[in-house]
């Protein structure tokens, strides 16, 4: 057990004292540094060594005055002399080191002064002998204490990941694998951890396997079952003659040794590799990213994208903030110089539990355990009763791990995040120490976290977890479409949300929602879930939040779209939503705004947050088969199901042109969304009118005919299987007959406005296209105004990140202006056409290139801002300060159409 800090000061103040009226000898040096080593409470001998033999630069041979191998390197020096020298000294051994004994800090001194260098943190700090006491924190690497600023990216993480994922893969090759390999290397993980942060002595575990086993790893796999066992026992349970080393080690508990493992085969690579294991140093792993980065290391294709798998500490703060950090920071800022209330306060931290139902490998249970217990130490310093502190710190710190609950699937990420939660009990634990100096561990272990290794959607929850004692729930569930989701996560989706009308339309981790909306009913449980943001778009809204809000549930914060900075590389890039949620409400409400996908948020206040995340009334659209307005009717393009066969090329179309002449009339232009806003050339057969005896005129005509009918006819689809015998002809043909406007179906994100456009009758649409026959300069204007792209952006689907405009979801829904004037209408139709105009003048450009924000001509950038501000004079509103707001002006009015039907207004049919 480390030495208070009070007692370290004060041996350190005896030790300067001691060696100011040496006479400082070099041959007193040996005598100096184990004074120094004592001053810390430790052994020097059993650490470090005198004049250790290592070959320098040139192969000459050198002897380090002393070294600690893996942590210190010192070079001693007659009084007065150069420091400086020393230095250069001292990194002239490092070729000679092995690799994993290269120290982490060197130590130069002339007995008079000590000049301390961290080499991994790049830092230097030098002082004289008579001021050690005031910098005896320097060395918290050698009392046992030692705490880090953490760094997701830290080169250590993946180091340490890439050597267990070594070991993991050596040990499967001779044969221990499954579980007993998984529980091994969750307890080999502990033991690396321990030895770096005082819970072992340092490097016990390293050296005992260094000194004891052979090299070539024979008898290694008895020794660890050995100290895995004793590791198991209670102190007085210990055999009275076991190995001196051996009974050097702590009794853990926790049941991470209970369970009786077979014994594990190892040869010299493995030692080696284990003892390389041993040389990184772990205290400077992350707990917050230390389970799923371990859990990377069972699988070498995840392996490959190592530092990429895990739910950064930045997003993980983005929930637990506004979920419950925000509040309780806020409510301690009222009450801390309240002694009453901060005492009621600390008892509440203590109250307080958490369930993570997708725990994973704990991630977010280990961030929200370490921001708990940092406001139970501001709470501590702001009680001022250091004295009771000092002498009593163990009752005094009242939260801890068993106030955190989980629920995982995985057996092994399960064990991580119960080891995760250990690890940061400690690391608080650690700044509790340096805090108030004195040592404070929770060794053995008897409070732990509870995870249930178990499937969340098939186990009771209320089971586990009584409701009326919980207050959090939180998570990031798994991301899965419904096309995404295999034969079990189907089956285990839809026993929990049966009871939702077309709940086949929805992501896997809406089953969490419905989960947790059916737990916290009739509580004061808040939740907030990570989510894909599709979930607050399109035709899934409808069916999750309509049955969500029948049950009582209010959405109190969210976050709007932005990019989960977690995926592997090489993959698309997921956009997430947080929902924050309970059965009533809370305020006030916060909605977390993104200019940039990429950036930080800002927040705005508002009343209500509706399940598209925007402040306006609780509205859920509902798929419509006609506007709410008496606009134009939309409808999709026509299907062809021709399997390839009546579509052509250029090349095609002239080469049979000029095999069969009369087949030109035949031949049209084909649009889909790709064609449309690319400017891309390709042609269809479109027969419909056309007489047997000219069909079979075409001999080339026909034989693509007959290939038409002999793929239908193969198709399993009975409706496909019957346009068999109408192979020349769309099995669906929704054609305009007079001019139309064209919306893609699918189109970019990264566009400001939505590029859609008039073709011709003779310009024939697929289902890609969306078509809007007989449709006005007015609502060309409007379609392609800001406003319509804002509603568009928030309640459509998405197609990986594209936007995909419904007709029954964005055109029939959307709120067009009420009754205005023929002037505000024709001044519309005017800004409307001034954009047609200047896109002909770059005829030769596509929607794409026009519509690029990087390529975008700036007059027709302009002609759209002052479309933009007659249609926002259309509404009757031209003050809109972001997206948002137009958002939920858009709702209010869709509210108000909807329930007031006879507002409705004809605009008229026109031609643009």
């Amino acid at each position: 057990m480390p030495l208070s800090w009070n007692e370290i000061k004060y041996r350190a103040f005896e030790f300067s004292k001691q060696w100011e009226h040496e006479t400082s000898e070099d041959s007193e040096a040996k005598s100096f540094w184990d004074g120094f080593f004592y001053v810390f409470g430790v052994t020097r001998k059993r650490l470090a060594s005198f004049e250790e033999p290592v070959k320098k630069f040139g192969d000459k041979l050198g002897f380090i005055d002393l070294f600690w191998k893996g942590v210190l390197l010192v070079e001693h020096k007659s009084r007065g002399k150069s420091l400086e020298k020393a230095y250069t000294q001292a990194l002239d051994y490092f070729p000679g080191i092995k690799e994993r004994d290269l120290p982490k800090y060197v130590l130069v001194s002339d007995f008079s002064r000590l000049r301390l260098y961290n080499l991994e943190d790049k830092i230097e700090n030098e002082f004289e002998l008579k001021d050690l006491h005031r910098n005896v924190a320097l060395f918290g690497f050698i009392a046992g204490y030692q705490t880090h600023i953490f760094k997701d990216q830290d080169p250590v993480n993946i180091k340490a990941a890439e050597s267990m994922g070594r070991l993991h893969d050596q040990m499967k090759e001779v044969g221990y694998e499954g579980h007993p390999l998984e529980v091994y290397l969750v307890r080999l993980l502990f033991c690396l951890f321990s030895e770096d942060t005082g819970i072992f002595e340092r490097q016990q575990f390293q050296i005992y396997i260094e000194e004891r086993t052979c090299e070539d790893g024979s008898d290694l796999g008895q020794h660890l079952s050995t100290v895995f066992q004793v590791l198991n026992t209670p102190i007085d349970k210990r055999l009275k003659n076991l190995d001196e080393q051996l009974f050097a080690f702590p009794y853990v508990n926790g049941k991470l040794f209970e369970e009786l493992l077979p014994t594990a085969g190892f040869d010299s690579v493995m030692r080696q590799t284990l003892l390389d294991c041993c040389a990184l140093d772990w205290s400077r792993i992350s707990p917050a990213i230390f389970g799923s980065l371990f859990q990377s290391i069972m699988n070498k294709e995840a392996r490959r994208n190592l530092g990429a798998h895990y739910t950064s500490e930045k997003n993980i703060l983005k929930l637990i903030k506004p979920l419950f950090l925000d509040g309780l920071w806020a409510e301690f800022e009222k009450i801390k110089t309240n002694k009453n209330k901060l005492f009621d306060f600390h008892k509440k931290l203590r109250r307080l539990k958490f369930i993570d139902p997708a725990c994973g490998c704990g991630n977010f249970l280990v961030i929200a355990y370490r921001e708990l217990r940092l406001l139970e130490l501001a709470v501590l310093r702001a009680s001022k009763d250091y004295k009771q502190l000092i002498f009593d710190v163990h009752s005094m710190i009242l939260v801890d791990v068993d106030q955190f609950f989980g629920i995982e699937i995985g057996e092994f990420p399960a064990q991580l995040a119960q080891v995760a939660l250990w690890l940061i009990d400690h690391q608080m634990n650690s700044m509790v120490s340096e805090e108030y100096g004195l040592y404070f561990a929770r060794i053995p272990l008897v409070a732990t976290g509870t995870i249930f290794c178990d499937n969340a959607l098939v186990l009771d929850w209320k089971s586990v977890f009584p409701s009326d004692s919980f207050t959090f729930i939180m998570g990031n569930p798994p991301f899965a479409g419904k096309k995404e989701q295999d034969k079990k996560q189907k089956a285990d989706f839809e026993s929990v949300c049966k009871e939702i009308d077309q709940s086949g339309l929805l992501d896997y981790v809406c089953a969490w929602y419905v989960k947790a909306a059916n737990f916290i009913k009739g509580t004061e449980i808040r939740c907030a879930f990570v989510s894909t943001n599709s979930i607050t778009q399109g035709e899934q809204v409808g069916v999750l939040w309509s049955w969500m809000l029948h049950q009582g549930v209010k959405i109190n914060f969210a976050h709007r779209t932005f990019q989960w900075n977690n995926e592997s590389k090489g993959k698309a890039a997921v956009h997430c939503v947080i929902v924050g949620f309970a059965s009533y409400n809370i305020f006030p409400k916060v909605i977390y705004e993104y200019e940039d996908i990429k950036g930080d948020p800002h927040f705005i206040s508002v009343k209500n947050i509706n399940p598209y995340l925007v402040d306006a009334p609780d509205i859920v659209l509902r798929k419509r088969t006609k506007p709410i307005f008496a606009v134009p009717e939309i409808n999709k393009g026509s299907e062809a199901t021709d399997y390839g066969f009546l579509f052509l090329c250029q090349d095609e179309r002239d080469n049979l042109i000029s095999k069969q002449p009369q087949s030109e009339r035949w031949i049209k232009r084909v649009y889909g969304s790709d064609e449309f806003i690319n400017n891309q050339i390709r042609y269809c057969l479109w027969l419909v009118g056309i007489s047997p005896d000219e069909l079979k005129s075409m001999p080339l005509v026909m034989e693509r005919v007959s290939k038409v009918s002999e793929a239908r006819k193969n198709s399993k689809k009975n409706r496909t299987k019957e346009w068999a015998s109408k192979p020349y002809l769309f099995t669906e043909n929704r054609q305009p007959e007079t001019r139309y406007l064209a919306i893609p179906k699918v189109s970019s994100e990264r566009r400001n406005y939505l590029p859609i456009g008039y073709l011709d009758a003779d310009d024939i649409a697929t289902g890609s296209l969306q078509v809007v026959p007989n449709a006005s300069l007015f609502h060309f204007g409007v379609l392609s105004s800001t406003m319509h792209m804002a509603w568009m952006r928030q309640v459509c689907g998405r197609m990986k990140s594209d936007y995909q405009y419904s007709n029954s979801i964005v055109y029939n829904n959307f709120p067009w202006p009420g009754t205005i004037s023929d002037k505000k209408i024709a001044n519309v139709e005017k800004f409307g056409n001034e954009v047609l105009k200047i896109r002909a003048k770059y005829s030769s450009s596509s929607l794409s290139d026009l519509y690029d924000p990087l390529s975008m001509p700036t007059d027709l950038l302009d002609a759209h801002h002052s479309l933009d501000k007659a249609v926002d004079a259309a509404y009757g509103k031209t003050d809109f300060k972001t997206e948002t707001e137009r958002v939920a002006f858009l709702f209010v009015l869709h509210e108000e159409i909807t329930s007031k039907s006879e507002l409705k207004r004809n605009y008229g049919i026109q031609n643009g």
